[in-house]
């Protein structure tokens, strides 16, 4: 990575701070938006991504620290299973925004740099962002709008910046931690590491001008998710 800033969205836990430990590891800079702080003398901003304007001033803040971005990673995201007319209006929205809006404005304000680098964003979708299941229309309808405007992004940007869909399975992560307990894998998932899917993020964000690596679909080889 030659010391390149990588910001990483969502990077003090589970996919996100994988992103980050194996940035630092390649030699580069991760820079982290959340809401808890990261791994010790990584630098951050706290942000919540549900509030848009606030990631996109966050997205600045940390853009100056790094005097430029060349990589940006949106691994933030969130989800609470249930039954449309289960979950509160509030929960929905706040599922779609910070997975699908909040990833566009992160990336919005962060364009004049990763256009001044010619940079790489990796945006994070899901195997739901191809593959609807039930109690999942929040999650589902944001990955799903991940895919679509990664795609329309990918030939807007087309010669400027690298855009990659990353689109991962199940991890084994905290991301699961808070559900309740018939939507939580169950004792014999098999679920990837989300170090192994980092390296897939590294390998993007490595490529040179003018080499794009347009989407990646990692997970376990034996798990359910996809297609």
């Amino acid at each position: 990575m030659n010391g390149r800033a990588v910001l990483v969205t969502g990077g003090s836990s589970g996919l996100g701070a994988a992103v980050v430990t194996a940035v630092a590891k390649a030699g580069g800079r991760p820079y982290v938006l959340d809401r808890q702080a990261p791994a010790d003398g990584v630098p951050w901003v706290e942000c919540d991504l549900a509030d848009t304007r606030a990631a996109e001033a966050a997205t600045r803040e940390l853009a100056e620290q790094a005097g430029g971005l060349a990589g940006l990673v949106t691994a933030a995201g969130m989800d609470v299973p249930g039954r449309l007319a289960d979950i509160d209006g509030a929960t929905w929205d706040r599922i779609v925004t910070i997975n699908l809006l909040g990833t566009a404005a992160v990336i919005r304000a962060a364009l004049p740099e990763l256009e001044r680098s010619h940079g790489t964003v990796v945006t994070v979708a899901s195997t739901l962002g191809v593959k609807a299941v039930s109690d999942a229309t929040a999650y589902c309808a944001a990955k799903f709008g991940v895919v679509g405007f990664t795609r329309a992004l990918a030939a807007e940007l087309a010669g400027k910046v690298g855009v990659t869909l990353l689109i991962p399975g199940g991890m084994r992560t905290a991301f699961f931690d808070e559900r309740d307990e018939r939507y939580k894998p169950g004792p014999d998932a098999i679920l990837n590491d989300p170090a192994d899917t980092a390296e897939a993020v590294l390998f993007a964000l490595a490529q040179p001008p003018g080499c794009a690596v347009r989407e990646l679909v990692v997970c376990a080889d034996q798990e359910s998710s996809y297609p």
